[in-house]
């Protein structure tokens, strides 16, 4: 059995938490037992206050990867956005950034929601175009993340996976392989979550995201970060790592935000089964070679 390496050679930070204000004190004051932490780029882009007291303080302490959630590579960046972005990469210095295969701007308003795509080439191109800029600006990897969706277009040409794959292959750039997401798609679409998990390019997955998520009343599952991980969702990250081998993962838990020992706890769920996958894989290969 083989394992996919990224090929962008960044390191493996082992498994995260992100960094939510309920716990800022907690964190910075105890430096408690967490391998990294990930930040929401669009918190800290500001001039000062209290998140970049904080982010200067966990930034001596832990690696951090930035997240972003309103860049809209799959419209229009907002004029400035890219300034504060690269200045916040310039104090942090991640290893990678990330950000959302989606759009959440046009016509100079946000949306403030992550919106789906339509999967066609002009679109595909339009991503692509957009991610290559981000690439030549902050000079590190940038990572594409799969988005829940709740709503498809008529006019798609092919399935998300293919358009993900696309994307990344044409823009040279890196996945953030969010496991919960292609969950909730899955059943809100229709389509087959291991097809999709075995049909990307495993070596450009950097990072991969784990959450839970709500079911609502007419059955749809919403991507809520919320709740624990779910058991499929479990089932589908051990398949992903024995896919792309020892990439960094980090729990999300963005709403009714649980104590830090009950987050530190999903995390350690999280460690125990990749250790676990990878010590399998790498028995298999050596029983096998």
């Amino acid at each position: 059995m083989a394992v996919t390496v990224s090929r962008f050679k960044v390191p493996d930070l082992g498994v995260g938490v992100g960094f939510r204000v309920p716990h800022y004190g907690h964190v910075v004051d105890n430096h408690p037992d967490m391998d990294w932490f990930e930040i929401i780029s669009e918190n800290f882009m500001v001039d000062g206050g209290s998140p970049l007291y904080h982010l200067e303080k966990l930034n001596d302490a832990y690696p951090i990867a930035l997240h972003g959630v309103s860049m809209s590579v799959g419209s229009e960046i907002a004029p400035g956005y890219l300034k504060r972005y690269k200045r916040l990469i310039e104090v942090v210095n991640p290893p990678w950034t990330s950000d959302h295969l989606c759009w959440t701007r046009a016509g100079g308003i946000d949306a403030h929601e992550l919106l789906p795509l339509p999967y066609v080439q002009p679109v595909l191109e339009h991503v692509a175009d957009n991610a290559k800029r981000v690439m030549d600006l902050i000079g590190r990897p940038f990572a594409l993340e799969n988005t829940s969706s709740y709503m498809s277009y008529a006019s798609s040409e092919m399935p998300e996976w293919e358009f993900l794959s696309r994307v990344v292959e044409r823009a040279d750039c890196a996945i953030m392989l969010d496991v919960n997401n292609i969950f909730v798609s899955a059943h809100n679409h229709g389509f087959d979550a291991m097809e999709y998990l075995n049909n990307i390019p495993h070596d450009r997955v950097v990072q991969i995201h784990l959450a839970g998520h709500m079911i609502a009343a007419a059955g749809h599952r919403l991507d809520t970060h919320d709740h624990p991980v779910c058991d499929e969702v479990w089932e589908l990250y051990k398949r992903a790592i024995e896919l792309c081998g020892s990439v960094s993962t980090l729990v999300e838990w963005d709403d009714h935000i649980p104590t830090w020992d009950r987050l530190a706890g999903e995390a350690a769920t999280a460690r125990k089964i990749r250790q676990a996958v990878l010590a399998r894989v790498e028995a298999s290969n050596v029983a096998a070679s």
